[in-house]
């Protein structure tokens, strides 16, 4: 019998328990600071690896679908070759045709211990086989990626490789070249040498995206924000006290965009191709303890995982990590909470919580440990403890399991996110050798096939955004702080959902969504059943699977296979994989189609529908067990403060509304709620113009965060604060006496508008929709009053002619920074008349000027077609409005900001770094 490494102590109620514990020796140290940084290639950097091009291939039109399974590709061995024609890579195949296609070639000779062969793009995807054995897939259009021919290889020859190629639209076929190879591309002389001399090279600190500090050109992806995707190195020098020797020594990398391979003091320690998931190296047996080691990163950001702006760069957090030999396993603590579901306004009964932690010996000899596991609530009150003993085996590991009994929990919700941690500390002879916490939350979800979802026994309509991870300035190097502005942003306006699109997102994010109290859809990049599809799958829920925010797991967006047998085989084994991990939320994903068909239906436990509202009804008629919500919904596309179309300035009226999309969604208390497309403009896919077109005009906010007039029409509809939102603004100078379209976003019965001082006529609100008048334009003001049912006087707006630029404001709602190079302010900079209103016409150029400590990290203004640099200190007023993103320093100490524009008095702002006095 296999004897399991998993042990159980467990004490229920309340522990007496000090957490004045012994010294902890694990240490976290954050890599941020110091980063050489080159971008391009560099000279003497070489690869000692062989390749041999493959260009003799012949294709055949599968006519069956996917029928290539192992058999299928055995019968095309030896085969004559009527029928099948000669194709060179880089030809289309398929010609918009939506279908199969089988590639073969027979592999030159070639020796070698590992051979591999080398695609740059298969489109859309492939599985492959050599010698009839299947020994790989792969999903998605434009990623190289290496296949490992060992499994099938015959040393001796002949090795026949085929390739069943899928193809869902637009070109297909092996569409990029292949190469056959003696292992990966690996550099081994250049900057990943310690010697190399890195002095020339320029100095940056972490979080950092270097694409966003290019030149926009048309020469540039559109859908990726016209910008030059180079590649890039990165070295870090530190020094590892004598101390360490004998420890456990690893480095986690949070997210590098993308492709990056990694060596440290010279040693290549492993590439990692996935710009989105997490991932970590040992370091131990190369460290040079009392002296200076080295970190070298190559990143190539030129292949792309999506269709939007991706950046490029070490663009998270990277982090040293020291520990004892024993100690608790990274990723391998699991905290999960059972209670039963508190009915509205009664209190929550007493929660069942348990607590599994890995615990791994890197040593070579077995070692008996207590260890104890300790909840503290969010007032530092212990919660419960438990001890458990046992011996790990040397170069092993076991599971800890804990049970707790928490009486009257604080439960975790969107007005009070409660938060607990599990403190574990492992001992050896009474002495701690390693401690580690994990936050958690208790509460209860639950999603009802007819009555929507339910967070700890109240209805929760999501009112969500989907959200993608770019912002001004500084592209994909979003700082914590940064993480926690936009999701405060976001609760402003009444959203309570964030779905991550298309990707798992940073840590910091999913820690202000639990602290701020914001439900997530955490979501995977790729589909597939692939060992690395589902090794990618595996990171996101081992990482993620504590954060109470998380109330579903998406395994993928808008996938051609959702509707058929293979993309019902690729889901069954993603959701294994999270079921392995977690079995406490549902797992769903983002269909733009298929709902009908034999592939994801039935399988996945939560069913999402972008767009098609038509399908709502139909699907649940149909399938009337499987919950619903609105994985994606709107894409509404305005400009702010523009009110008409203009191709030639690439902008869209903000008169689109937003109506029927919410109201459907509203209407229907089967629907979970929904995540409309998007909270924020981002970078990229520049929809419905191409370049010069920069970003998109999806938000509804922009670039910057400004609210944009649809921002008002979810807040009046998400929010039970009374509002009332006018638009447009009243500054129309030359169309006197021409009709203009006045709109009223409110939730009030009824709203009456006023051309200075009289009335225009009182309209009463459609629920979830909007009032509209046509005013002929006289300057002056133009006010919305809002009533309740009873003729209370609940809400007010004003619009007014303004008078022309007289200075720039400066605001923000952060004065106080942390010391550490790396927090940041967003300072918005409005051009205001001599009374202090924001000019909508107004189009300054602004210079941001900088003393003390601190920089301008970058600039914006919500502009999609303005091709200014985003690393700057200047920017050109939009309507009246544009912002800095200001950093502080590495010290404490006074930022002195000043806004000047020629012809208007200047801003003045003054930021605390360290909260010096």
């Amino acid at each position: 019998m296999k004897k399991l490494p998993i042990l159980a102590f467990c004490l229920f109620g309340l522990a007496s328990v000090s957490m004045a514990a012994d010294h902890n020796p694990r240490e976290r140290i954050r890599l941020d600071a110091g980063w050489k940084f080159h971008q391009g290639e560099v000279l003497g950097q070489t690869s000692a690896v062989m390749t041999v091009p493959i260009k003799n291939w012949q294709y055949s039109v599968e006519q069956n679908g996917p029928a290539g399974d192992q058999q299928t590709a055995g019968s095309f061995i030896g085969t004559p070759d009527a029928g099948w024609m000669d194709v060179k890579t880089g030809e289309d195949v398929f010609h918009g045709r939506v279908g199969h296609v089988w590639y073969r070639t027979t592999l030159p000779p070639f020796s070698s211990r590992t051979p591999l062969i080398h695609f740059e793009r298969i489109d859309d995807s492939g599985t492959i086989y050599l010698n009839g054995k299947l020994i790989a897939t792969h999903n998605g259009w434009d990623e190289p990626f290496d296949v490992d021919l060992r499994p099938a290889w015959h040393a001796d020859g002949p090795n026949i490789l085929m390739v069943l190629v899928e193809n869902t639209a637009g070109e297909g076929g092996i569409t990029r070249p292949a190469t056959l190879q003696n292992g990966p591309i690996i550099y081994s002389s250049g900057p990943m040498l310690s010697k190399y001399d890195d002095r020339s090279w320029s100095t940056v600190h972490l979080p950092h995206d270097y694409v966003v500090a290019g030149r926009f050109t048309s020469e540039g992806d559109a859908g990726h924000g016209s910008l030059p995707t180079p590649t890039a190195w990165y070295r870090k020098k530190f020094d590892l006290p004598s101390r360490y020797a004998g420890k456990s020594i690893w480095i986690d990398f949070d997210g590098v965009y993308r492709d990056s391979m990694v060596w440290f003091n010279g040693h290549y320690l492993g590439k990692h191709p996935s710009g989105y998931t997490s991932f970590r190296y040992d370091v131990a047996k190369f460290a040079r303890f009392g002296g200076a080691n080295v970190l070298s990163v190559h990143v190539d950001p030129s292949r792309f995982e999506g269709w939007w702006y991706e950046g490029g760069g070490i663009y998270r957090h990277v982090w040293l990590n020291v520990a004892d030999p024993v100690h608790a396993t990274p990723w391998g603590a699991y905290v999960k909470s059972d209670l039963p579901e508190p009915g509205p306004g009664h209190p929550a009964k007493s929660a069942l919580v348990t607590a599994r932690v890995a615990v791994t010996n890197e040593s070579g000899h077995s070692a008996p440990i207590a260890a104890t596991a300790t909840i503290v609530d969010d007032t530092g009150k212990p919660a419960g403890s438990a001890t458990a003993k046992t011996t790990i085996p040397a170069n092993g590991g076991a599971e800890l399991v804990y049970l707790f009994e928490v009486a009257n929990p604080r439960l975790w919700s969107l007005e009070s996110p409660h938060l607990y941690r599990l403190v574990t500390q492992i001992k050896q002879r009474s002495h701690t050798i390693d401690s580690t916490a994990t936050t958690f939350g208790i509460r209860t979800i639950r999603y009802d096939k007819d009555g929507g979802f339910f967070l700890n026994g109240k209805h929760v309509k999501m009112q969500g955004t989907c959200n993608h991870q770019d912002f001004i300035g500084v592209g994909i190097g979003v700082s914590d702080q940064l993480e926690a502005w936009r999701v405060k942003k976001l609760k402003g306006m009444g959203s309570n959902a964030w779905r991550m699109s298309h990707n798992p997102p940073t840590p910091e994010l999913l820690d202000a969504c639990d602290r701020l109290g914001m439900l997530v859809m955490d979501e995977n990049r790729h589909l597939g059943d692939s060992k690395d599809n589902l090794a990618e799958v595996a990171s996101m829920v081992l990482r993620d699977r504590n954060h109470p925010s998380i109330v579903m797991w998406s395994m993928c967006n808008e996938q051609s296979e959702a509707g058929y047998p293979n993309g019902r085989r690729m889901f069954k084994a993603m959701q294994a994989t999270v079921l392995q991990y977690d079995r406490t939320r549902p797992v769903s994903s983002a269909m733009n189609s298929g709902w009908f068909g034999n592939g994801f239906t039935g399988v996945e436990d939560l069913m999402g529908v972008n767009y098609n509202i038509d399908v709502y009804d139909k699907f649940h008629s149909l399938h009337p067990d499987i919950p619903m919500f609105g994985s994606e919904t709107a894409s509404t596309v305005t400009t702010r403060g523009e009110y008409s179309d203009d191709r030639s300035r690439v902008v869209v009226s903000s008169y689109n509304m937003t109506d029927e999309t919410w109201s459907s969604i509203a209407s229907r208390p089967f629907m979970a709620g929904s995540f409309v497309w998007t909270g924020f403009d981002y970078k990229g896919e520049p929809s419905p113009y191409g370049w010069p077109c920069i970003n998109s005009h999806f938000g509804i906010m922009d670039m910057c965060g400004f609210p944009k007039d649809n921002y008002y029409y979810y807040q009046s509809w998400w929010k039970a604060d009374p509002i009332v939102h006018l638009l447009p603004h009243w500054n129309w100078s030359g169309r006197e006496g021409k009709e203009i379209k006045v709109v009223a976003f409110s939730n009030a019965a009824v709203v009456e508008l006023y051309l200075n001082g009289k009335s225009l006529g009182a309209k009463d609100m459609p629920r979830f929709g909007h009032v509209e008048w046509n005013v002929k334009y006289v300057p002056g003001s133009l006010v919305a009053k809002a009533y309740d049912a009873l003729g209370n006087l609940i809400a007010t707006d004003r619009d007014e002619t303004t008078g022309p630029p007289a200075a720039i404001r400066l605001t923000t709602d952060r004065h106080v920074l942390d010391a550490d190079g790396e927090d940041v302010a967003v300072v918005y900079a409005d051009v205001v008349d001599a009374k202090g209103r924001i000019v909508p016409t107004a189009s300054n150029a602004v210079r941001f000027n900088i003393a003390g400590v601190g920089e301008v990290a970058g600039v914006g203004n919500g502009d999609p077609g303005d091709h200014d640099p985003d690393v700057s200190n200047l920017r050109r007023a939009f309507h009246g409005r544009c912002a800095a993103v200001i950093r502080g320093g590495e010290r404490a100490g006074w930022i002195h900001l000043t806004a000047v524009s020629p012809g208007v008095k200047s801003g003045v702002l003054n930021l605390n770094v360290g909260g010096v006095r």
